[in-house]
C-alpha cells in the first residue's frame, strides 16, 4: 500500500449493516457562514452533478454534520428531504436556481427550501458564486452555487487529487486515483447516486417494522437515472464541466421566472389572493359577524355565541340580507336585553317557513318596500318642520293675533285628527274663553295631545309656541313632548306604533 493510500485507510469509516456510514476519526464536518464562498472554500467542485451526488449521500451517511449542533431551529438531520433538494440542484448547469423554483419541483414551503440549502452550505457542500439580493422594486436575482466536494470526504475514501494548473485556484484540482480501502464504499455510493430519491409515502401499516420504516424514509421510491446530461431551466449549456471563470450567464429576467421544461404541480384550487373556500363552521362565523356589524341591538355580542344561535339559518345558506328581510316578517322588539337570546327566539324555524330563495326573496322585498317608505316619511317629517320654523312666515306681534293663529291651526289639526270643529268667539278685552280651565274644548284638547304622546306623536304641542304650550298643556306634557321628540333623531331608538 502506498504512503498515501495508509493513512487514508485508517480514516475509512467502518461499514454497518444498515448500510450507513460510521465516521469516528473525522472532525466536524461545518463550514461557517464567512467561508461559504468559492474563493474561501477548502473543497474542490464537482464535475459534474453523478459525483456531487456521491458527496452528498456520503455527508447524510456519515453523521459528521448535525444541523442542531449549530441552530436551535429547522431541520434535526441531513436527511431524505435534504437529498431530495440536492437531487434538483444536481440537474442544473449552471446551478442557478430560485427559491420558487425548488419550492414547486420539490413541494415544500420557502422556509424549508430556504433551511436544506442552508444545511447544503455548511455541510461544504455548495459555496456562493454569486449570491442573490432581493431589492424592493426590483427584479429578485437567484444566487449562484458551486457544487462542492468536502476535502473530508477524499481524505475518507483515499481520494488523491492534483491541481493541473499551478495558477489556478486550489478548488478547481481533479480526481486522479483512489485508495483501494475506498473502493467498496464509492461503489455503494454510487449506487445511492443512481438512484432518484422521492418524497416518502405514508407507512402502509401500523405492523411494519421500525427498519423497514427507516430504510423506506432513507431510499423512498428509487428509478434509474439516465445518462443524459440535463441542462438547466434556463437553457444554459449542456457541458459536463464546470468552472468558476468560464460560465456565461442568462438575463435575470430569465433566472427569476423559474421557467422549467419538466412538468409543475397542479394548480391550487383556492380563491385567487390566497383565500380558501369557507367550511361549514366558516359560513356561521361570516354570518355572525355580518350580524353584528349590521344589527344595532347585536353589537357588542360574542361573535362565537351569535354563530351557533344562526347556524341552522347559515347552513341553509342565508345571507345577512336574508336574515334582514326575516326579522321585518317575524317582527322586532323595541327594547332588548339580550341580544343573542332575542336573536335565538326571532330565528327560530325561520329555515323551515322561508325554505325556498323565492320566499325569501319576497320577504327582502317587503323588508325594503318599508324601509325606502320609512325614509320618505322621515323626509316629510322633516321637510314640514323646516317649512314651519324656517320658512318665511312671520307669526303676528299683537297677542290677540297670535291667539287666533292659534285656535285656527289648532282646528285644522282637530279636523285632520278627528276632532270636532267648533267656534270660538273672543270676548272685547282679548281674551279667549276656550283657554281658560275647567272649558270642555280645553279638555278635549289636552286629551288629544295625551292620546298622540302615547303614540310617539308631538305635533298638536308643537303647534304652539312654548309659553302657550305650558299654558295650555302644563309643564309635564311639554316636557314629555321634548324627550320624544329627542328620542325621534336618536339612531339608537326606534318608535313604533301597535
Amino acid at each position: 500500500m502506498s504512503a498515501v493510500a495508509a493513512p487514508a485507510a485508517v480514516m475509512i469509516p467502518a461499514a454497518r449493516s444498515s448500510d450507513d456510514v460510521a465516521v469516528a476519526v473525522l472532525p466536524v464536518l461545518y463550514v461557517p457562514e464567512a467561508d461559504q464562498w468559492l474563493s474561501a472554500s477548502t473543497g474542490r467542485i464537482a464535475l459534474d452533478g453523478y459525483s456531487w451526488m456521491q458527496a452528498v449521500h456520503w455527508v447524510a451517511g456519515s453523521g459528521l454534520y448535525r444541523p442542531r449542533r449549530y441552530r436551535s431551529h429547522g431541520p434535526r438531520s441531513f436527511g431524505t428531504t435534504t437529498v431530495r433538494v440536492a437531487q434538483e440542484l444536481a440537474q442544473l448547469f449552471p446551478c442557478r436556481p430560485g427559491i420558487g423554483y425548488l419550492v414547486r419541483r420539490t413541494g415544500l414551503s420557502e422556509r424549508s427550501v430556504e433551511y436544506h440549502l442552508g444545511m447544503l452550505r455548511e455541510a461544504g457542500l455548495l459555496a456562493y458564486i454569486v449570491r442573490g439580493t432581493r431589492v424592493s422594486g426590483e427584479t429578485a436575482r437567484a444566487s449562484e452555487f458551486a457544487r462542492m466536494v468536502p476535502v473530508e470526504f477524499d481524505r475518507a475514501l483515499g481520494i488523491r487529487t492534483v491541481l493541473r494548473d499551478e495558477d489556478a485556484p486550489a478548488y478547481t484540482r481533479a480526481m486522479s486515483g483512489i485508495a483501494e480501502a475506498g473502493r467498496e464504499l464509492m461503489a455503494k455510493l454510487a449506487k445511492k447516486a443512481a438512484r432518484k430519491v422521492r418524497k416518502p409515502r405514508s407507512k402502509a401499516s401500523s405492523k411494519a417494522s421500525v427498519r423497514s420504516a427507516r430504510r423506506g424514509a432513507e431510499q423512498g421510491v428509487v428509478t434509474a437515472v439516465s445518462d443524459e446530461v440535463r441542462c438547466t431551466p434556463m437553457q444554459v449549456g449542456t457541458s459536463a464541466s464546470s468552472t468558476a471563470g468560464t460560465t456565461s450567464l442568462p438575463p435575470e429576467s430569465k433566472l427569476a421566472s423559474g421557467v422549467s421544461k419538466f412538468p409543475t404541480p397542479k394548480k391550487s384550487k383556492a380563491k385567487a389572493g390566497g383565500r380558501r373556500k369557507l367550511n361549514v363552521i366558516g359560513r356561521r362565523y361570516q354570518l355572525a359577524r355580518e350580524l353584528t356589524q349590521e344589527l344595532d341591538w347585536l353589537r357588542g355580542c360574542s361573535v362565537p355565541r351569535i354563530a351557533w344561535v344562526a347556524r341552522n339559518v347559515a347552513d341553509a345558506g342565508w345571507t345577512v340580507t336574508d336574515v334582514r328581510g326575516w326579522l321585518y316578517f317575524r317582527g322586532e322588539a323595541a327594547h332588548v336585553r339580550r341580544g343573542s337570546g332575542l336573536l335565538a327566539v326571532l330565528l327560530a324555524n325561520a329555515e323551515n317557513v322561508l325554505d325556498t330563495p323565492a320566499k325569501r326573496a319576497d320577504a327582502i322585498e317587503r323588508w325594503r318596500g318599508a324601509q325606502e317608505a320609512a325614509r320618505r316619511d322621515r323626509i316629510r317629517q322633516v321637510r314640514a318642520r323646516t317649512e314651519r320654523y324656517e320658512g318665511d312666515w312671520q307669526a303676528p306681534v299683537s297677542r290677540s293675533l297670535q291667539l287666533e293663529v292659534e285656535a285656527a291651526f289648532a282646528q285644522v289639526r282637530d279636523i285632520e285628527y278627528g276632532g270636532r270643529h267648533q267656534e270660538q268667539d273672543h270676548d272685547g278685552d282679548g281674551q279667549d274663553p276656550g283657554l281658560e280651565p275647567g272649558n270642555e274644548e280645553l279638555t278635549a284638547l289636552i286629551s288629544a295631545a295625551r292620546g298622540e304622546l302615547m303614540q310617539g306623536e308631538t305635533t298638536l304641542i308643537d303647534g304652539f309656541d312654548k309659553e302657550t304650550a305650558l299654558r295650555i298643556f302644563g309643564e309635564d306634557l311639554v316636557l314629555r313632548a321634548h324627550q320624544i321628540e329627542r328620542l325621534a333623531h336618536s339612531s339608537l331608538t326606534t318608535i313604533r306604533h301597535r
